[in-house]
């Protein structure tokens, strides 16, 4: 029996208690050798929903998270869940300007941050940002100034009856929107994708039966929270399925080894950078690793070699990709066990059940299996909409239910999706999606930029790094160093261009907009 057939509502606070009946005091968090349990959990859970109906969160209103993978993250997220509230997770690479947009944009009421998170002081960033919508800053960790700590805050849910928390819980339903996570896009502004707490629940429980995800598992969760692949198919998989969490907030691949053999690991996921990095150190074949069984990646094109050494190295025993798009709620295919190691790299898998998947051409007609063209999603796990944006979820999602990924594919005979290329210009750094147009609008802000074009290039270590062309303004001077330099300290590190080629001009076409084929050939 899975919450699935529970007769309970399909909510995240709910997979909870469903989870805290079940699993009872197994260990449903482990950080650092401190376990909490699954009954444990729910308590913490409900105190935190106590505090957030406190400060007059529900129906809705926005929480905002900003901080690394942590206890306190999962227990924010549930307590907002809880009370009625919508989590929108922030990137911990995020620099101030980006944070503030998405607070600004989202309205979020409040947000839970930490005082400060490898040397950078996050409340300190959004100095200057305006911000009329942010009541209060909660930090999870730390002190600051204008900030309530995070112990404070929950005493200050004391006051909230146990009867009002439950009656709020009893109030939430699978259709309520459970998070809303901000995407970048061909437009250069992030739009914020929302997800039902239906959708989550079953979609990861159909993802964890695909990737045979059990109760025994002891999984390691390298993968940041503010991604759906740390969140969804992270702590949320491990609450359905009543696997044990241990979540790391920085990685290292000699802690990650270090981690696997004391603390006996059975699953690990990550981008193709993670399991590369962990197969050059050091310590790799002299760390016992017998205890892994279950590998996962995606994000970027994997090389056969490195599906073949994930197995014959650090010993997994079954290594699997998958395929999904924040606007499909993470998860489209998967690969099954069984698939040869050829397969797992060449393709994503099938699509998930309850998903259908088709490739359109340029005009909109079906295309047969084996032909290549534009990939559409329609099922479930489709999101709700974007944010406050019906004209940009009426362009994504047409009149039938088809997502329109913008991604092209190609669907073999045994329905296997390989993605052949990805969204226009779109490239990945090391398991993150950059988005040229965002990172040109933020390099166009410089005060001696007057044009800039980003692509994608090719990248030994990182798969790809971002290489951008910039046209100065005239009586300007910049070097390609200081335009860099800029860049670090104005959007989050991976999207910062590796290389930067300052230019007279942009090749543009006929309708004057810029030929990016060109600049990568020059590249």
């Amino acid at each position: 029996m899975t919450i699935l057939d529970s007769g309970l509502p399909l909510t995240l606070p709910h997979a909870l208690c469903y989870a805290a009946e079940h699993f009872g005091d197994a260990t449903a968090v482990d950080i650092e050798g401190r376990q909490i349990g699954f009954r444990q959990l729910e308590a913490l859970v409900e105190r935190a929903a106590g505090a957030f109906i406190a400060c007059g969160v529900g129906g809705g209103d926005r929480v905002a998270i900003w901080a690394p993978n942590s206890l306190e993250w999962i227990v924010a997220a549930l307590g907002v869940h809880w009370s009625g509230g919508v989590v929108v997770p922030l990137n911990t690479r995020f620099k101030g300007r980006e944070a503030g947009y998405i607070l600004a944009r989202s309205g979020a009421r409040l947000l839970c941050t930490v005082a400060q998170f490898l040397g950078v002081r996050y409340p300190e960033l959004l100095t200057g940002e305006s911000l009329p919508a942010l009541e209060r800053t909660i930090l999870l960790d730390g002190e600051a100034p204008g900030c309530v700590e995070w112990g404070r805050f929950l005493a200050g849910g004391e006051a909230t009856a146990p009867g009002e928390r439950r009656a709020r819980l009893a109030r939430l339903s699978g259709g309520h929107i459970a998070d809303i996570l901000f995407t970048s896009g061909t437009t250069g502004a992030p739009k914020g994708v929302m997800s039902a707490h239906e959708q989550n629940i079953r979609v990861y429980h159909a993802w964890s039966e695909a990737v045979d995800l059990r109760r025994s598992d002891r999984y390691l969760i390298v993968n940041p929270f503010f991604h759906t692949f740390g969140y969804k198919a992270g702590w949320v998989g491990c609450l359905i399925r009543g696997a044990a969490a241990f979540p790391m907030a920085v990685f290292d691949a000699g802690v990650v080894l270090d981690r696997i053999a004391r603390e006996r690991i059975t699953f690990i996921p990550g981008p193709p950078t993670l399991f590369q990095s962990m197969l050059a150190h050091e310590q790799c074949g002299r760390t016992d690793t017998s205890s892994l069984r279950i590998g996962g990646t995606g994000a970027a094109v994997v090389p056969p070699i490195l599906i073949r050494q994930m197995r014959e190295v650090l010993g997994f025993q079954r290594v699997f990709t998958a395929y999904g798009l924040t606007e499909a709620t993470g998860t489209v295919s998967v690969c099954r066990a069984g698939d040869s190691d050829e397969r797992v790299a060449r393709t994503c898998g099938r699509a998930i059940p309850g998903v259908e998947i088709k490739c359109i051409d340029e005009d909109g007609g079906t295309l047969p299996r084996g032909a290549t063209g534009e990939l559409l999603v329609r099922g479930f796990n489709v999101m709700r909409g974007y944010f406050d944006d019906p004209q940009a979820t009426a362009e994504a999602i047409d009149a039938d239910g088809w997502l329109h990924t913008g991604d092209v594919a190609v669907i073999d005979e045994q329905g296997y999706l390989s993605i052949t290329d990805r969204k226009k210009d779109l490239y990945i750094v090391g398991g993150f999606n950059c988005y040229p147009a965002e990172i040109e609008k933020i390099l166009c802000a410089h005060p001696s930029i007057a044009q800039a074009a980003v692509v994608g290039i090719e990248d030994e270590r990182m798969g790809e790094v971002g290489k951008a062309f910039v046209v100065l303004k005239p009586g300007h001077g910049a070097e390609p160093a200081s335009i860099i330099e800029w860049s670090r300290a104005n959007m989050a590190n991976y999207k910062v261009p590796r290389f930067v080629e300052i230019v007279a001009s942009l090749p543009m076409n006929a309708a004057g907009k810029v030929q990016k084929f060109a600049l990568r050939g020059r590249s």
